[in-house]
């Protein structure tokens, strides 16, 4: 009751009786300049632009000098003219709760789903800094994913930070799915950032289903909305997980897409004038994704740790592709999605080969680490003569590991599509039992 009562009287409070009112002198290039606003407002506050004709427009400072302020509106500026007025909102206050968890909210805190959601005991800055560095605890310990590959050759721990590199239509949501429902955590953070809105419902109430949101908290900004409002989800999304984190909670946090972020952003940087440099991202892109990536992780000795694992869609497969490029060098590991993989049925569609999780070795103990060796060069060796074998042209009996290759093969494809609802030395076991059927009559067991 307390907190009710404190939650109406922060919101009476942030009530004004009087605004300031600037007016319009340009509309240039996306952005609108007014004048009469630039001592009251800071950048990234919220703007009002009341045109004669038509409901009044939303933006978002990017730009101030001592003259005028450069707005960037959520939508295009028709029927705006000079002179119009423009106003001050008040500030947006995003102040996560409890109560958040199983509900779906908006990139400025509000509820989507159509019941009323209460704010929280303490207004929070969505821009914070990422936790001291030589402060911080290393990784943790290795995590249950249900899912038997990313048990044993691709194992997560707890506050890593994998990267997901995808192209459409590989299962990228369906994986995001499982580790939401299966992977373990306290509580799961989902930022759907500029998914269409046929896709947020589906993916809360087919794909999380009731299960997965028991302890999950959404944000979502659908791709009709403006850059700011996309680019934004990332940034509450991550400052919901904080929260959570703060709190000592071990957090899961689900980013789809740091594409779609990055476009967001490439979107505001040229309408407030810089120039395109990598493949038509602007410099800033970097810092701003590793700004992004850097508030994951371990938290501090007195609190949780986020594990967060930042989707990419990779056009045609192009892993070298800039922001792909970008999160390899900040994460812990990377998980790649294959087409190929999809289009023969099997699910999660991971490439193994091309996958990595820098927690290993010490994810894993001696023996593990010897099995997944094994995998690994088994996996290897059909790889490489893959083509051959397709082809006929694979003689058996002239390479020993490649003839234990071709015969584990069928069911080590299999094995990585399993899930698992036992123990991590479960998985382990049933890898190594299937390694071992492999063996040529000289190998040894693991």
């Amino acid at each position: 009751m307390d907190e009710l009562f404190t939650a109406l009287h922060d919101s009476i409070s942030e009530l004004s009786l009087w605004r300031t009112i600037g007016r319009v002198t340009s509309i240039s290039g996306g952005l609108v300049h007014a004048s009469g606003l630039s001592e009251e407002v800071r950048i990234g506050d919220r703007i009002e632009l009341r045109r004669k004709s038509g409901v009044p427009l939303i933006g978002e400072v990017l730009q101030i000098d001592g003259k005028s302020i450069g707005i960037l509106p959520d939508m295009a500026p028709e029927g705006l003219a000079v002179n119009d007025r423009v106003a001050p909102l008040p500030q947006a206050v995003f102040t996560p709760s409890e109560r958040w968890i199983g509900r779906i909210v908006d990139p400025f805190g509000a509820p989507i789903d159509g019941d009323p959601l209460l704010r929280g005991p303490k207004a929070l800055d969505i821009m914070n800094p990422p936790p001291p560095a030589v402060s911080r605890r290393p990784l943790g310990g290795r995590l249950n994913t249900g899912i038997a590959v990313l048990n044993t050759i691709l194992p997560i721990v707890e506050g890593q930070r994998l990267g997901l590199f995808a192209g459409s239509g590989v299962g990228k949501s369906r994986l995001l799915g499982q580790l939401a429902r299966n992977m373990e955590a306290d509580v799961v953070v989902v930022a759907l950032i500029g998914e269409r809105g046929r896709e947020v419902n589906d993916f809360v109430t087919r794909v999380l289903g009731e299960e997965g949101m028991r302890r999950a908290v959404v944000i979502a900004a659908t791709s009709d909305q403006s850059a700011l409002t996309r680019r934004r989800c990332a940034w509450s999304a991550m400052t919901v997980a904080e929260y959570f984190r703060d709190k000592g909670k071990n957090v899961l946090l689900l980013a789809d897409s740091i594409t779609r972020f990055a476009e967001a952003h490439r979107e505001i940087a040229v309408a407030s004038g810089e120039t395109p440099a990598l493949r038509g991202f602007p410099p800033s892109v970097n810092p701003v994704i590793t700004a992004l990536c850097e508030r994951a992780g371990p938290g501090t000795i007195d609190q949780g740790s986020i594990t967060a694992i930042f989707s990419v869609l990779v056009a045609g497969s192009d892993m070298d592709e800039p922001i792909a490029d970008i999160l390899r060098g900040v994460l812990d590991g990377h998980i790649v999605l294959d087409r190929d993989i999809a289009e023969r049925g099997r699910f999660p569609a991971i490439n193994v080969g091309k996958s990595v999780s820098r927690s290993l070795p010490d994810a894993a103990n001696e023996a593990e680490n010897r099995i997944i060796a094994k995998a690994r060069k088994l996996l290897g060796a059909y790889e490489q003569s893959e083509v051959m074998i397709k082809a006929g042209l694979y003689a058996a009996g002239a390479d020993p590991v490649l003839d234990s290759a071709v015969k584990v093969w069928p069911e080590l494809d299999a094995y990585f599509s399993k899930a698992e609802t036992g123990e991590i030395r479960d998985s382990f076991n049933r890898l190594d039992l299937l390694l071992r059927r492999a063996m040529g009559p000289g190998e040894k067991a693991s």
